[in-house]
């Protein structure tokens, strides 16, 4: 199995960025336990962020028929991004959607989730572990087919 994990904008400033929600461990951090999981759980794995919404679009579209699934943490695209969504159902990849802050409790605007109707699942408010929680959940959704 291959998942794709992908980041939108400002997750390349973990550790750096509102500390009190998102805490001080690094970018680097969470690809280094995304890492480690996927041997764990003998998936492979590729890990993309960008600040751009078109090279989302453009990854997701190029995991088309190359991986099983996809984990997405779309950030502030999650509440404004059409074109993501669009991706997601164009491809057709089993998708999990997760954040590491719970934006449940977060500002009204963080309330809407443009993706969330496509996705399986989405895991909120567990940090990092999080995307080992969304990595296991389309794990077990693929091969439970």
């Amino acid at each position: 199995m291959k998942i794709l994990v992908l980041n939108g904008p400002n997750l390349n400033m973990l550790g750096i960025r509102e500390p009190d929600v998102y805490g001080y461990a690094t970018y680097a951090d969470l690809c280094r336990d995304i890492q480690a999981h996927a041997a764990r759980i003998d998936v492979e794995v590729e890990i993309y962020q960008s600040n751009h919404e078109g090279d989302l679009v453009d990854k997701i579209q190029a995991a088309y028929g190359n991986v099983d699934g996809i984990v997405i943490n779309p950030a502030a695209y999650t509440h404004t991004s059409v074109a993501l969504l669009d991706a997601l159902k164009a491809v057709g990849i089993p998708t999990v959607e997760v954040h590491i802050s719970d934006v449940s409790l977060r500002e009204d605007f963080r309330q809407v989730s443009y993706i969330r109707p496509y996705c399986l699942k989405t895991v909120m408010g567990y940090g990092f572990a999080g995307y080992l929680m969304a990595m296991d959940a389309l794990l077990e959704a693929t091969t439970c087919k």
